[in-house]
């Protein structure tokens, strides 16, 4: 994975945590979807990261 498309992955993960952090104090159930969506953000991180090096092999 080149660095440009890592540090997206990255930095939206690290924003789908803090909506997850801020989120608790305000409702739980926004606080679990923006969780699901950081987890699926960095899955699809390594699925991408995955495809590209089998692809270059």
């Amino acid at each position: 994975m080149n660095k440009p498309l890592g540090l997206l992955f990255a930095i939206t993960s690290v924003a789908w945590m803090t909506a997850t952090a801020i989120s608790l104090d305000y409702n739980g159930w926004l606080a679990a979807l923006f969780f699901v969506l950081c987890i699926l953000n960095i899955g699809a991180g390594f699925i991408v990261k995955a495809r590209l090096r089998r692809s270059r092999a």
